[in-house]
């Protein structure tokens, strides 16, 4: 019996092996496309177990996704590995397979009004060192930044020039033309991007970190900053004889989120009604006043056709000189059907004539 129990173990588990081999171990008719350094396999293997499956092949899905997905793993098994903070990693190949962009190409950066001008002029830049010699120092130490050659900030006495104030604080006003450099170099900068974008400047109602404002400017900084509020400007304090400003904006009511639910469940519904309803609203008063108004257009455009109309009759009549008599049809003598008196012509020409081609009476002169 314990022979018998220990060969049935042994072939139990020799099973159990020949399965985990089989597991690891996949035969395809065609072999598959790996592109390790994206982690892609393509399989070109026609699909006839799914053909075969039915109305349902998920668990034909699922072996096949299995399948594949072994026949990947066992591929990066195969790649030089290295060990990194108590982990095997694999080193990836260089992916082959061309992958679509998920956003479109970066446009190039446009020029900025400097660049603009050195292309203009061909100027190159010259590339500097990082590094320079400082002679207080004795030391290489960086052109620009954190503890960089002759830096004027660390010193501890500074002269006063002769045509400064000797009460003047040297200390102070060197760090407020720093702060000022700073605040000119941040505005050119946000210029350069609203130029880029085409669009305002973000401060157009701001005043400028250097020079002097004109009276404009200042009144309008000043109405900006006081509508720049919580209430939009509505309890601030004005002077004696300073107008109500024109155009203030107004401050946008919401309802609270908790409070009359009756009132909150009524909008829904409405609002419900009005997206669900076949036939949308008809504002009457609106429609009645767009068709009188296209009305009155119609007329005004008939009016000014006709007024063009009799100028045009009134310039073929000819400049100058006055006819005699009215229209042929009502004064005038006629012989015969055509033709009629003549009391002055063309030279070389007698001052009757009978007969002719021109229909009417008299003639102007």
């Amino acid at each position: 019996m314990e022979g018998q129990s220990v060969e049935a173990l042994l072939a139990k588990a020799e099973q159990e092996e020949a399965e985990k081999l089989q597991r690891i171990t996949v035969h395809k008719e065609l072999e598959l496309e790996f592109d390790l350094g994206n982690l892609l396999a393509s399989d070109r293997n026609p699909p006839t177990v799914l053909r075969q499956a039915g109305p349902t092949p998920e668990a034909e899905l699922r072996a096949l996704a299995r399948d594949n997905t072994q026949l990947l793993i066992n591929q990066l098994w195969q790649l030089p590995t290295e060990r990194v903070e108590e982990a095997l990693v694999a080193r990836l190949p260089e992916p082959t397979t061309r992958l679509p962009r998920e956003k479109p190409l970066p446009r190039p950066r446009p020029l900025t009004r400097w660049q603009q001008f050195a292309r203009l002029k061909g100027i190159r830049p010259k590339k500097k060192t990082n590094l320079v010699w400082d002679e207080v120092s004795g030391q290489w130490r960086r052109r620009w930044g954190y503890k960089r050659a002759r830096d004027d900030t660390k010193e501890w006495l500074i002269e006063v020039p002769g045509s400064a104030d000797p009460l003047e604080d040297q200390f102070a006003k060197r760090i407020q033309a720093k702060k000022e450099r700073v605040a000119k170099n941040e505005l050119n900068r946000l210029r350069n991007l609203a130029r880029a974008h085409k669009m305002q400047l973000p401060s157009a109602a701001g005043l400028h970190p250097t020079g002097h404002q004109s009276k404009e400017e200042l009144g309008r900084a000043m109405q900006v900053a006081k509508i720049s509020t919580a209430s939009v400007g509505r309890f601030q304090e004005r002077l004696p004889k300073e107008k109500a400003p024109r155009g203030s904006g107004k401050k946008r009511k919401f309802q609270p989120l908790f409070g009359d639910f009756a009132a909150e469940k009524k909008n829904q519904l409405e609002l419900l009604r009005v997206m669900n309803s076949k036939k949308p609203q008809l504002d009457v008063t609106r429609a009645t006043n767009k068709q009188m108004r296209e009305e009155d257009q119609e007329e005004a455009a008939k009016r000014r056709k006709m007024s063009q109309k009799g100028k045009r009759k009134g310039n073929r009549q000819g400049p100058g000189g006055k006819r005699k008599g009215g229209p042929p049809s009502q004064k005038g003598k006629r012989k015969g059907n055509l033709g009629g008196k003549m009391h002055s012509g063309p030279p070389g020409l007698g001052g009757k004539r009978k007969g002719g081609q021109h229909q009417g009476g008299k003639r102007r002169k």
